[in-house]
């Protein structure tokens, strides 16, 4: 028995901030700090981010992903699977509003890994389906960042650690994996790496026992470079020796999607691979970093430009904080 993605789903509001409104809007509210114009975008490469409607919550945006690829692949769902960074409440588990709102009946759970969070669902949903407890997982994610954006700084060093902030974007996503037997189809193989030393570089402190009611840790605080310098420490040998293992060369897939969290980022990381331009499909322009909806969004981009077809080799290459690495082979 092995598992399949049947049914995939990308939601992105309609609504966007440019990253010119978004240095406006800090320059109006911090005219103190004499913050850099054009910083932002030549740092990042960020265009524009998406923005949930009013009164929308992480579940809303899962949800709307999710009938997406349930309408694509209609039929019982046996285990409902929330994957993201994002959350409603820090109780109950937001599976549970989301199962509600669709009108679900399953057992559910949360998969939360920052980042990573699909890849990891993947992970556990296949895993799940191989053992034979369940045939069919839905697996939705709703990012919903844009909530800890720190828009008032009392320092330049203030805005820095602020600053991945504001190429944060709200989106939703979701997949359909359910139980098959062509073992020449579906998730072929997974691989994970976290080096959790690293875990302080990039926090979101609210909501946990350490800060409980502090108002102030409610936004993001990042060393970006940090945490620059810790993926590069990774090396590209975990994804060479998953290569290797599987006996197949970079040749072997349509698609490579990668998260993104800036633009000038992806070349030496590419180039370190050695993956060729046209197996990719860039995001983090035009769509800002969307977390954990990051890599299931360059799939539906992928197919709709034709380079995701039945029987194409892709690999999902998550990186999140903490820091960690997932890998997931996928064969459509």
């Amino acid at each position: 028995m092995s598992s399949r993605i049947s049914g995939l789903g990308v939601h992105l509001p309609e609504r966007t901030r440019t990253t010119g409104e978004t240095e406006a809007e800090l320059r109006r509210r911090n005219p103190r700090q004499h913050l850099p114009t054009g910083l932002i975008r030549r740092m990042t490469g960020v265009e524009s981010v998406h923005l949930r409607p009013d009164g929308w919550d992480a579940s809303d945006l899962a949800v709307a992903a999710a009938r997406v690829a349930l309408a694509e692949s209609p039929g019982e769902v046996d285990l409902v699977l929330f994957a993201s960074a994002s959350q409603d409440l820090v109780e109950p588990a937001t599976s549970h509003i989301v199962a509600a709102k669709l009108g679900l009946s399953s057992p559910v759970m949360d998969v939360k890994n920052a980042c990573n969070s699909v890849v990891n669902a993947l992970q556990v949903a296949d895993a799940l389906i191989r053992t034979g407890q369940y045939g069919r997982v839905l697996i939705a994610s709703g990012e919903a960042p844009t909530v800890a954006v720190r828009w008032e700084v009392d320092s330049h060093e203030q805005f820095i650690r602020s600053f991945p902030g504001y190429t944060m974007s709200d989106g939703g996503a979701a997949l359909v994996l359910e139980a098959s037997d062509d073992e020449g189809a579906g998730i072929r193989a997974t691989r994970f790496l976290a080096v959790s030393k690293h875990w302080g570089i990039g926090t979101l402190p609210g909501g946990g026992t350490m800060r409980p009611h502090d108002v102030d840790a409610g936004y993001f605080d990042m060393d970006g470079h940090g945490l620059q310098r810790a993926f590069l420490e990774l090396g590209p040998e975990p994804v060479l020796g998953l290569l290797r293992d599987r006996g197949l060369v970079w040749e072997d897939f349509d698609l490579v999607a990668i998260h993104q969290v800036a633009l000038p980022y992806l070349p030496p990381v590419f180039e370190r691979l050695g993956v060729p331009d046209d197996r990719t499909v860039v995001t983090v322009r035009d769509h800002g970093n969307l977390a954990s909806a990051t890599l299931p969004l360059q799939l539906q981009l992928a197919r709709e430009r034709g380079m995701l077809r039945e029987g194409s080799r892709a690999l999902l290459i998550g990186l999140a904080g903490g820091i960690s690495l997932g890998l997931a082979e996928v064969i459509w």
